[in-house]
């Protein structure tokens, strides 16, 4: 049985010409690229489900979508969202069989980058209700005790929320390092990351310790969940994939909001990332590579990569049991009401190919 639906729907600071992080065409126009997740559980025990994150359904300056487009056998099929952030995914359920689920999500995308050197006419305004939205507390991310005695050490002597972020932003560069042995993206629970001063972690960990520091001061953030899909265009191997094959390629990132300038993307997990993992590794701080990317990932994201959602503390629709999830940026599935591991897509028995679509 088939069930198919289409969906329609200058940086801070100057990086100079010499440093790697170049310019390319890529930032002046748009690219499309197709994303494949196939699903299959091969020992399916009673109810088995399925749940698959979609590319954020509004179209923004750096993202737009081209639809999406599942087939499967699966006697149900729907897209549903998470309740409170808005977050789309295609659910499927079945009651017997070998579960198969195919979803193909096409989008398009340019390079992003905020001139934080002046105010833009244009820029978005949040209302009250936004702001207060998105200078709340999540479960793992408070904004109270130890954060929020962190964040205003951080920021103390500092005027204006561009200036009091890019302190956050700095400051996590220069304390917290990349644990290669973190499962999956990390987890974000910077309360503990602070309690215990293991500043270690991957994006979801970093990236939740700007996102939750800014809050506690009173500056709106907010994490974006997603997918790198392509090499980086910039001279940066370990900021792209180097095949096809993007199983494993998920990456989180984070924005903050200033009056006058709107969202603005940063992403100082992606600046350790650098550190650890640019050829030939472990770097110091004061390299070339590092410099520019540090500079660079204050105001802009390249956009080799496909953006999800910025939920957070997720119950999944319809579930028959399994703990929250701290974000929605893997597939997830259960069966016989046991929660299958996000993290293991061969056990899970889970794929994901991605490639630049051409005109």
């Amino acid at each position: 049985m088939e069930r198919r639906l289409f969906l329609q729907s200058s940086a801070a600071v100057a990086v100079a010409s010499a440093l790697p992080w170049r310019a390319a065409a890529a930032q002046e126009g748009w690219r499309r690229y197709e994303v494949v997740t196939r699903v299959e559980i091969v020992k399916p025990e009673g109810v088995s489900r399925v749940w698959l994150p979609l590319p954020l359904v509004e179209d923004t300056s750096w993202q737009r979508n081209l639809g999406n487009q599942w087939t499967g056998n699966a006697p149900r099929t729907q897209v549903l969202d998470d309740g409170k952030y808005g977050a789309k995914m295609v659910y499927a359920e079945w009651t017997g069989g070998t579960p198969v689920l195919e979803l193909t999500s096409r989008f398009t995308t340019r390079d992003r980058a905020v001139d934080l050197s002046r105010p833009q006419k244009d820029a978005e305004t949040l209302s009250a209700e936004q702001r207060k939205f998105f200078t709340a507390p999540t479960e793992l991310i408070p904004i109270d005790g130890i954060v929020r005695d962190t964040a205003e050490d951080v920021v103390k002597r500092v005027r204006g929320d561009v200036p009091r972020a890019h302190a956050i932003y700095e400051w996590i560069v220069d304390n917290t390092f990349r644990d290669p042995k973190v499962r999956g993206c990390g987890w974000g629970d910077i309360k503990s990351m602070l309690e215990t001063r293991n500043f270690g972690g991957k994006c979801g960990d970093l990236n939740a310790m700007f996102v939750g520091l800014a809050r506690a001061v009173g500056i709106p953030a907010r994490d974006v969940y997603g997918l790198r899909v392509a090499p980086s265009v910039h001279g940066y191997r370990s900021l792209g994939v180097s095949t096809p094959n993007v199983s494993r390629a998920q990456h989180c990132r984070a924005e903050f909001y200033a009056q006058g300038h709107g969202w603005v993307p940063v992403d100082p997990a992606d600046v350790r990332k650098v550190v650890l993992e640019e050829p030939p590794g472990q770097l110091a701080i004061n390299d070339p590579k590092v410099v520019a990317a540090r500079k660079r990932l204050f105001g802009s994201w390249e956009m080799n990569w496909l953006a999800y959602n910025r939920a957070h503390d997720i119950v999944l629709p319809n579930s028959g049991g399994g703990p929250k999830l701290a974000y929605l940026m893997y597939p997830n599935g259960e069966t016989g009401g046991t929660r299958l591991d996000q993290l293991d897509p061969d056990a899970f028995k889970y794929t994901i190919t991605a490639r630049e679509l051409k005109a």
